[in-house]
């Protein structure tokens, strides 16, 4: 049975401005995708769907469960909030698809249904802020750099557009919408009219109009959408208003008006255009005729006699030309052939005779990611358990990140390499060249090993090591750490961690379902002790592999361990025992 994928924006939030198609699409679906609130917003909706909810910043992870369901059969919706094509989760769902190879015809099927997005649902509470140009940026640097925001924040201030910023501000991420005022104050006064609308439609809806100078001065946050009028926006009555233009064609407060409504769009009366007001005329031939140069009306022309009037010889038609005093035989498409084909023909014969370059007949790549620059994002260290950084590995590091990206320090043994590249592998393979770890993030098993006494304690390294080497970058429902301990002192919070490995008078101790942070962490259970270092890399292998085939999306393992009750033979106790170790340094 063929899947389908129904991508599905609800607009606002409130039922009345929910489409009727998106209430069908609801309807007939078998398991609902989504953000935790956008779920909750649209529950009324739902009879017994499947649901499956994430966290904010857990978009790639939705949108590839999504991809997985649709292809075992399933009728999957993945819902955003107001367009999902407008920074919502169609793009997402398309980059899988794209990744995997899909194609339109035998794939499975995909419907995006459009929804009210949120420059037009707030514009509308603030009175009418979008009637002329208008751009729509978002501020989270979670899937772009913020250098290439802030570049497209000067070039909309330099533009004198409408600016609707998205996504202005998280609890974490406060400096962008301050860099993005200093910025757009450049280019506009202070008071420059400015709205924010938050939670347009919901239940704590809030409208305020400020100005462009003072709107730090209110709370703006992941729920506010920011519209940033331009040079000619101004406030009436409580409303924001943008003029439809920037010179008026019109009078409004006259019946009889000084231009006719059919002579309007006359060159004389736009004096603004890239005409200047003067009337265009043609060069020659028939108005509205385009001029080629003698070659390229050649190779049309040829063309085109070619399809009305060769003979065919094998599906093909034969063009006799003339280049340079010499006949040329070709083979042309076939009277079948598509407008595509004919014009990639009559481009490969201008390339022939130097009219234009070969590299406009150069075929597309299949992939249309692989000529997009990376953002390459990477933990980077010295080792498994050394901690310490040469001179040539920082110089190496600062020479990978250049001038514009960024070496970021983590609590977790590494620091995180970001960098804007098309070549990641190249970066890669010149920090290992000299002797850096490095590994990949996100959802992926990564190892967080102590310093082992500064290798004093070397007793336990290789089975660090060979942990490492097997598991280090495996794929998993949700980051998972392997915190590692030389010995029974854990001074580097391995009992902590999802799952630790403890070395103990020559033995190891395996601790299953750690939570590091919140009010509720909690250290790892004991599950086992005294494993042999020949059954350690086996047993840590099998606890993954169970987590990998069993775990929800997004399901972080101690939830996992809580949930499932027993992996690998190891039980999870609600109770958990207080543990005793002797913690004489050296065990």
């Amino acid at each position: 049975m063929r899947g389908k994928l129904l991508i599905i924006g609800f607009g606002p939030g409130s039922f009345q401005h929910i489409t009727e198609r998106a209430r069908e699409a609801l309807q007939e679906s078998d398991v609902i995708i989504g953000y935790n609130t956008y779920v909750d917003l649209i529950r009324g909706l739902l009879t017994d769907q499947e649901i499956v909810r994430t966290g904010m910043t857990e978009e790639v992870s939705r949108a590839i469960e999504a991809v997985r369901q649709a292809e075992m059969g399933k009728k999957v919706a993945v819902i955003s909030s107001g367009d999902a094509g407008v920074y919502g989760m169609a793009g997402l769902v398309y980059e899988v698809l794209v990744q995997k190879g899909w194609r339109e015809a035998d794939g499975v099927e995909v419907e995006v249904i459009p929804g009210i997005s949120a420059i037009n649902s707030c514009a509308s509470l603030l009175g009418a802020p979008v009637m002329h140009d208008a751009c729509t940026i978002s501020l989270s640097d979670h899937l772009t750099p913020w250098e290439l925001i802030a570049r497209r924040v000067e070039a909309a201030g330099m533009g004198d557009f409408i600016v609707a910023l998205y996504n202005p501000r998280s609890g974490k991420r406060t400096r962008q919408i301050v860099e993005t005022q200093k910025i757009l104050l450049k280019y506009r006064a202070a008071d420059t009219p400015v709205g924010l609308v938050k939670s347009a439609y919901r239940d704590r809806q809030s409208v305020i109009l400020t100005t462009l100078g003072e709107m730090l001065e209110h709370d703006i946050g992941m729920l506010t959408t920011v519209i940033i009028g331009n040079s000619t926006t101004f406030v009436y009555d409580g409303k924001m208003i943008t003029p439809r233009g920037y010179q008026r064609k019109y009078t409004l407060d006259r019946a009889e008006q000084p231009i006719r409504a059919n002579e309007r769009l006359k060159a004389e009366h736009e004096p603004w255009a890239l005409h200047g007001g003067v009337t265009e005329r043609p060069t020659g031939g028939d108005s509205g005729s385009v001029t080629l140069p003698d070659d390229a009306n050649t190779a049309a022309e040829t063309l085109a006699e070619t399809q009305r009037s060769e003979p065919e010889q094998d599906g093909a038609s034969v063009v006799s030309g003339v280049c340079e005093g010499e006949d040329v035989l070709r083979t042309a498409p076939a009277k079948s052939a598509q407008p595509l084909d004919l014009a990639l023909q009559a481009v490969q014969m201008l390339a022939e005779r130097g009219v234009v370059s070969s590299k406009a007949v150069q075929q597309p790549t299949l992939n249309p990611f692989d000529a997009m620059p990376a953002i390459l994002e990477i933990a980077v260290s010295p080792g498994v358990g050394n901690k310490k950084l040469n001179a040539r590995q920082l110089a190496t590091l600062i020479e990978a990140a250049g001038e514009d990206g960024e070496i970021e320090y983590t609590p977790h043994h590494y620091v995180l390499l970001r960098v804007t590249t098309k070549e990641p592998e190249q970066i890669a393979a010149q920090l290992q060249a000299v002797g850096l770890l490095v590994q990949p993030i996100g959802d992926v098993v990564q190892i967080k090993a102590c310093d082992f006494c500064n290798g004093e304690k070397s007793q336990s390294i290789p089975e660090a090591d060979e942990i490492a080497k097997r598991f280090q970058g495996l794929a998993v429902p949700k980051e998972l750490k392997i915190g590692f301990a030389g010995c029974a002192m854990a001074c580097y919070g391995s009992v902590h961690e999802d799952l630790a490995v403890i070395y103990r008078r020559g033995k190891f101790d395996l601790f299953l379902g750690g939570k590091t942070i919140g009010r509720n962490a909690h250290p790892a259970q004991p599950v086992a002790e005294g494993i042999s270092a020949d059954e350690l890399v086996d047993t840590v292998g099998r606890v993954l592999a169970e987590y990998k085939e069993k775990g929800h999306p997004d399901e972080r393992f101690h939830k996992f361990f809580k949930r499932i009750g027993s992996v690998a033979g190891y039980h999870h106790n609600e109770h958990v025992p207080a543990i005793t170790v002797d913690t004489v340094c050296g065990d």
